[in-house]
């Protein structure tokens, strides 16, 4: 299964009501089959993201700015695997992820961390602190015949301070591949008329969670996604 690791790829998401997922399912049944992990089709992921007190990578992303990074603490609770991860997105558009074996409390950025961030990033980890809690689970579908990995999040939860926020209508589906090829789920998505939809689950989470930070550049995107799911109930507050 390494070839489909794809910690170096591109990526395309797309969000949709949970209604249409068994739909999608029937639809690529036969060019897919499910990743298991110990012996579950669904996992459960509990993944902390860290951020500066004035939300830089947020805002980097906020602007459209590629050559951007994403810093976050991920547990696969199905086998108890954790990791501290560093994902960069470069101006070609591609995915890099970088990640070291991580047991520890996740709650502070610790030496072994800031070691892992001089050498991955070109980031002072001493400026970053725990920013977003989001917890999901996934259904992972590997490509029979290429390398291509297509991953389905639901549940999705948001955990900042005392504000929680539950946006169970909603899937986001991932595609990953080395490079751009033939997606019977890319197909599916043109067929059913949804659209690609770019935004990240963290940008999301810290625009509807942190009243202080810009949001004005999500906004529209957002509403999108919440109004196929009904989520009308979260509104924005700030700028």
């Amino acid at each position: 299964m390494d070839k489909v690791k794809l910690l170096n790829r591109i990526d395309k998401k797309y969000c949709f009501n949970i209604n249409q997922l068994e739909v999608i399912l029937n639809l690529i049944k036969n060019d897919y089959f499910v990743l298991e992990v110990e012996g579950k089709k669904i996992s459960r992921y509990k993944t902390l993201y860290y951020d500066t007190p004035n939300f830089f990578l947020y805002n980097l992303h906020h602007k459209g700015k590629l050559n951007r990074y994403k810093i976050r603490h991920r547990t696969y609770l199905e086998n108890n695997k954790s990791f501290f991860e560093i994902k960069f997105k470069n101006n070609k558009y591609r995915t890099i992820k970088k990640r070291i074996k991580d047991f520890e409390n996740p709650e502070e950025i610790n030496e072994k961390r800031e070691n892992f961030i001089i050498e991955k990033s070109k980031l002072n980890p001493k400026n970053f602190i725990p920013a977003l809690w989001i917890n999901y689970s996934r259904i992972t579908l590997v490509n029979r015949q290429s390398p291509e990995r297509l991953t389905i999040d639901i549940n999705l939860e948001y955990l900042k301070g005392e504000n929680k926020i539950n946006l169970n209508k909603l899937i986001i589906a991932e595609v990953k591949q080395e490079s751009k090829n033939k997606s019977p789920f890319i197909s599916a998505m043109k067929n059913l008329n949804i659209r690609e939809g770019s935004i990240s689950k963290y940008a999301m989470g810290i625009a509807l969670t942190t009243p202080q930070v810009k949001k004005n550049n999500f906004k529209e995107k957002i509403r999108t996604i919440l109004k196929t799911t009904n989520d009308n109930k979260y509104i924005f507050t700030g700028n």
